[in-house]
């Protein structure tokens, strides 16, 4: 199931992408994030493992490594979701119970597609398109 952490991420490069030139701690960063700075660094080495972000070289900060147009949300997703599927499943259904041994098989094909459309979707809007969105509510 989808945690907090796809949307701590998103923000964070929305903030890199935005102040391109700061460099702002991670304690900065959790400021805006409302998190703990803590959760701003271990996102941040899961976006660094994607390669999705690199530190700068003698000082505090992320940069972007690649343009924020070619980071799509699916990348981001990728990148800091651990559980495998968007809806989990409970674990202990009764298997002498005729719907308990059969719910799951029943709703696999329901949450593979439910899976492909969230996918789909978030391979359509970058980084890019988040920061625009952001960037001209902030300026309304």
């Amino acid at each position: 199931m989808i945690n907090s952490r796809f949307a701590i991420a998103v923000h964070l490069l929305a903030l890199v992408q935005a102040f391109p030139d700061t460099a702002q701690s991670s304690a900065e960063l959790a400021g805006s994030i409302g998190v703990n700075a803590v959760v701003v660094r271990q996102v941040s080495q899961q976006l660094r493992r994607a390669e999705l972000v690199a530190t700068h070289k003698g000082k505090a900060g992320l940069r972007l490594t690649r343009p924020a147009t070619q980071i799509t949300l699916l990348d981001v997703y990728q990148a800091v979701q651990t559980e495998p599927r968007l809806i989990g499943l409970h674990e202990h259904p009764n298997p002498a119970c005729p719907v308990g041994a059969n719910i799951q098989a029943a709703l696999d094909s329901v949450n593979a597609q439910a899976q492909l459309a969230f996918e789909t979707q978030l391979a359509r809007q970058t980084v890019a398109d988040v920061t625009a969105d952001v960037l001209r509510r902030a300026a309304s």
